[in-house]
């Protein structure tokens, strides 16, 4: 150790301590946010998505909903979804994205607080509650105080690790040269974009600065490097997106690299203000005096940093769409094919968000399957073999869409899920498994029974088509509704659909007695036009009982009996 300044512990001590200090503090970090996201998630998604009517209360709600869910990575990445799916412009998009950047900082605030003396108490709570709590979410809850109390251990262990730093030249020449705002800011950015987290990063700068390993110059251009880093999260999730939802994540971009071109030639003032707002201890002195003010005022800087950002870009929002606009104009093919239009792997670790993607991605889906329905009538009772033709291309981006759904449901059940995540999940697959199902009705049943009709030369007789159509109409409008259910959670909707039971089979009835009465009519191929008839009203029964089993599996409460698929 000798010519080196490190006294003790060793080296292989001290970057053991580094190395297993920082390992638990993002563990603790992910296990917090993690299990916050699945408590919490249902709830804010429901602020989120009602309480962003204008810019300052979309600043209220996305810093609420980034404090409670702990990323402000979530949020962004869920407005792009909300954008996708057209439940959000991106104006309104401007105050939820300010709003996440404050929120964010909530996070350091409390890593400030660096109660390390606590932090094995908090573990062995949390422990505690994981052990002898029965309901899921409260086992969340535990998880989230130990993965808190994990995080002020790594932070301690780190702490203790870089103690001998203090007395080794390089490394205090190192961190001296972060002084330097530009090189600052690129050691945060790229640091940040590596570990996907802003908190972590301010976390790491909190450390050093208890430490006396930073200055606070230092520590405010690393500051401004992680607000940079952390738009890494959002731009990745945006590739392959729609324009406007690509718009959001740039937005984010723009709102930080400009707000860092200001501040880096006013860290003095900011330093100055994160001075004023913070407690000092004149009390203390050297090493113990850093140690009990530079934690809060770097937390302070930290928030300082962005909501004076917020206050300044929210009057110019309008400003800031017109000129994302111009640099990503509308793409004149935009919405043409088979892509998936709202599942977001992003959001995948917080399943109430992407439980609610699936949702989206199913309408996508089921709209595909409405236009199919709509057009195979006509088509089966006097279209040519072309256009049966096109029923096997349009099926296949059915299947296409279920296949995508399902793998992604598939990869949402391997996260950590509430019992009523788990039913809702289920409930999902079921639902997207009967729309496929009609589409292969479609495809195969009716477009094979369009052929018959040009084999066996058939005319259905517009008495009949007037029959078939009134049928067909009914079973467009129970689908219509059952979509309803499944996608938005609407109760009245699938009551309906099951209430038209009753509906459906008198029409049935009354079609059989039609074509009962016509089979004895004086007309050629009068007993292949019947079997045709009859195998289409068939057909039109099934599509209802799998458009009536979605509708079940969104609301498992409604008291049905189960009933035998029709052939």
């Amino acid at each position: 150790m000798q010519g080196v300044g490190f006294t003790d512990p060793g080296p292989l001590q001290l970057i053991f301590g580094l190395l297993g200090g920082l390992a638990l503090f993002l563990y603790g970090m992910g296990q917090m946010a993690d299990s916050l996201k699945v408590v919490a998630g249902d709830r804010m998604k429901s602020i989120l998505a009602r309480l962003t009517r204008n810019r300052v209360t979309g600043v209220l709600t996305g810093a609420f909903v980034t404090a409670v869910i702990q990323s402000s990575s979530v949020t962004t990445v869920l407005v792009v979804g909300f954008i996708s799916a057209g439940l959000m412009t991106l104006t309104q998009s401007v105050g939820v994205i300010l709003g996440a950047d404050i929120g964010t900082t909530i996070t350091a605030q409390i890593i400030a607080f660096n109660i390390k003396e606590y932090s094995l108490l908090l573990v062995a709570a949390g422990f505690l509650v994981i052990f002898v709590a029965r309901r899921e979410t409260t086992r969340h809850y535990g998880k989230a105080v130990m993965g808190l109390g994990l995080v002020f251990l790594g932070m301690g262990i780190m702490g203790e690790a870089m103690r001998p730093l203090r007395s080794w030249q390089p490394f205090l020449d190192i961190m001296a040269g972060l002084a330097n705002p530009w090189l600052g800011i690129l050691v945060g950015a790229v640091f940040t974009a590596l570990v996907q987290s802003s908190s972590a990063t301010v976390g790491i700068i909190i450390v050093l600065g208890s430490q006396g390993l930073v200055s606070l110059p230092a520590a405010i251009a690393l500051l401004l490097g992680a607000n940079v880093g952390t738009t890494v999260t959002a731009l990745l999730a945006a590739i392959g997106r729609p324009r406007e939802a690509q718009r959001s994540a740039v937005i984010h971009l723009i709102f930080k690299v400009v707000g860092v071109l200001i501040w880096v030639f006013l860290i003095q003032q900011l330093i100055w203000l994160a001075v004023q707002v913070s407690p000092s201890h004149p009390e203390l002195a050297g090493s113990a005096r850093l140690a009990a003010e530079t934690p809060r005022q770097i937390a302070n800087a930290h928030t300082l940093f962005n909501v004076m950002n917020t206050l300044l870009f929210l009057p110019l929002s309008n400003v800031f769409v017109w000129l994302v606009r111009r640099l990503l104009p509308d793409r004149p093919d935009e919405g043409g094919g088979v892509r998936i239009k709202y599942l977001d792997a992003g959001l995948i670790r917080t399943p109430a968000f992407a439980l609610d993607r699936a949702r989206l991605e199913m309408l996508h889906m089921g709209d595909r399957v409405r236009g199919m329905l709509k057009d195979i009538l006509p088509a089966t009772l006097a279209g040519d073999r072309e256009e049966l033709g096109t029923f096997a291309a349009r099926d296949d981006e059915v299947d296409a869409l279920h296949g995508e759904i399902i793998t992604y449901l598939g990869r949402v059940s391997q996260e950590s899920l509430t019992a009523g995540q788990t039913d809702e999940l289920l409930q999902l697959m079921e639902a997207t498994n009967d729309l496929e199902n009609i589409g292969d009705i479609i495809e195969t049943n009716m477009v094979s029974l369009g052929h018959s009709r040009l084999d066996d030369g058939v005319q259905v007789s517009s008495a009949t088509a007037d029959v078939l159509e009134e049928f067909h109409a009914v079973v467009s409008q129970a689908l219509d509704m059952g979509l309803l259910a499944v996608t938005q959670k609407n109760e009245a909707a699938a009551v309906e659909v099951v209430s038209m039971k009753r509906e459906v089979n008198r029409l049935a009835d009354s079609a059989h007695l039609h074509e009962a009465k016509r089979l004895i009519a004086q007309e050629p191929n009068r007993l292949p036009a019947y079997t045709l008839e009859v195998d289409v009203l068939e057909s039109l029964k099934r599509i209802y009982y799998f458009t009536k089993r979605m509708a079940r599996a969104a609301l498992p409460g409604v008291d049905i009996r189960p009933e035998k698929t029709p052939r």
